[in-house]
């Protein structure tokens, strides 16, 4: 009987070994996926911390706007629109301007007044040097009178002495107030000098209270107004020949061999967007600067454009040969360099640096231009843009530049 209780309770008996078999490559699984997931997080959370945290060098290109016809130039500089017949206009004398002849952006002619200032004290300080030069004047003529009345009794005194008739002693007091008269006269004669070149200068000063143009020109400045005091060196407004307008480029001295003097140029500017101007080398300047290695060199507009302005940022490519009109007046492309691409979800992009930062940007590019692409939507012309970005680069990773190329 209890070898057979025995045997029941034999057979009721859980075997869990096999069962444990059963769950080991579930676990195993589990624990694989686990680990995978948490690699990529780690890799993928170190690389936004880097990004974050950690700049990575760069090198930098530009977009460039280049006109078809680089092929004809020799050498591009960069420069601005100066005016070489300029004129800060001030007064000689001290006034309060009481009219004023011209507004910023007049055209005036040279000559023209430009103020006019208050002429009350210059007026008053005349008057009383021309009283000082007649009450000079008028002792001049009481010392004559009174040397002549003395003259005349030294004379009589005389005879009466050379005939006994009177004492010598009277004599000789005659003869000394004859001396001190005619030093009165003298001295009076200079105040009366001194009074006259006094009312010459100030009546010229009444002449300077009228401010004319020295040249014909365009005011650049402000001009002072009506009521303010002007001293002498203090501008009171500036002008500007537009008509002597040249573009002034630093130029490298190891390049200076490329210009030539009348060289054909072409003349961009930023204020007229890729339109072009046909230009000429004016002059070479006589001096380089030494700090910066580079001369000045002078572009004169063969055409200049009515609304050219002093300070206008230009850009000049001198040129090998004389371009033709139609190569002049073609549009600039903007081009993209192909260094600068990178492939991102089946589309070209670049990285376009931003205050120490990268921003990845859609881009769609055209046909290819010399080292480049044409650009046919994406950043403007001068865009600094990442060279050869690396693989680890990512938007918003912070950058250090390496350089410009």
């Amino acid at each position: 009987m209890s070898q057979n209780l025995s045997a029941d309770l034999a057979s009721l008996r859980i075997d869990r070994k096999p069962r444990a078999r059963r769950r080991w490559p579930v676990v195993a699984a589990g624990t694989l996926a686990l680990t995978v997931a948490a690699g990529l997080a780690l890799v993928k959370g170190r690389a936004f911390v880097e990004a974050r945290l950690f700049k990575l060098e760069v090198a930098v290109t530009e977009i460039a706007s280049i006109a078809p016809s680089q092929a004809d130039v020799e050498l591009t500089a960069t420069g601005y629109v100066i005016a070489q017949s300029t004129a800060k206009v001030a007064a000689k004398v001290v006034g309060r301007i009481v009219k004023v002849g011209v507004t910023e952006g007049a055209a005036v002619k040279a000559g023209a007044t430009l103020f006019e200032l208050d002429p009350d004290d210059q007026a008053a300080a005349v008057a009383a040097a021309r009283a000082r030069q007649a009450a000079a004047g008028a002792r001049i003529a009481t010392a004559i009178a009174n040397r002549l009345e003395i003259t005349l009794e030294h004379d009589r005194e005389k005879a009466l002495v050379e005939q006994g008739a009177a004492a010598r002693a009277n004599l000789e007091t005659l003869a000394a107030r004859q001396k001190a008269l005619s030093a009165q006269i003298s001295a009076a004669q200079a105040e009366a000098n001194a009074a006259a070149a006094e009312v010459t200068s100030l009546t010229t000063g009444l002449k300077n209270l009228r401010i004319a143009a020295p040249i014909d020109g365009t005011a650049v400045s402000k001009p002072a107004g009506l009521g303010d005091v002007a001293t002498p060196g203090a501008p009171l407004v500036e002008l500007a020949d537009f008509s002597s307008l040249l573009v002034e480029v630093d130029v490298p001295e190891a390049r200076l061999s490329r210009i030539k003097p009348s060289a054909p140029c072409s003349i961009s500017l930023d204020a007229f967007g890729t339109e072009r101007f046909a230009g000429d080398v004016a002059e070479l300047g006589a001096r380089l600067n030494r700090s910066k290695a580079t001369l000045v060199v002078k572009v004169r507009f063969r055409s200049p454009p009515p609304t050219l302005r002093p300070e206008m940022s230009a850009r000049v490519s001198f040129l090998e040969k004389e371009l033709d009109e139609a190569k002049l007046k073609a549009p600039e492309k903007i081009v993209v360099p192909s260094t600068a691409l990178v492939d991102k979800h089946g589309e070209k992009a670049v990285f376009v640096v931003e205050d120490g930062k990268v921003r990845l940007v859609p881009v769609r590019v055209g046909a290819p231009f010399g080292s480049g692409f044409e650009l046919e939507s994406g950043p403007p012309p001068k865009t600094r843009v990442v060279k050869d970005p690396p693989k680890e680069l990512v938007d918003g990773q912070a950058v250090a530049e390496t350089g410009v190329s």
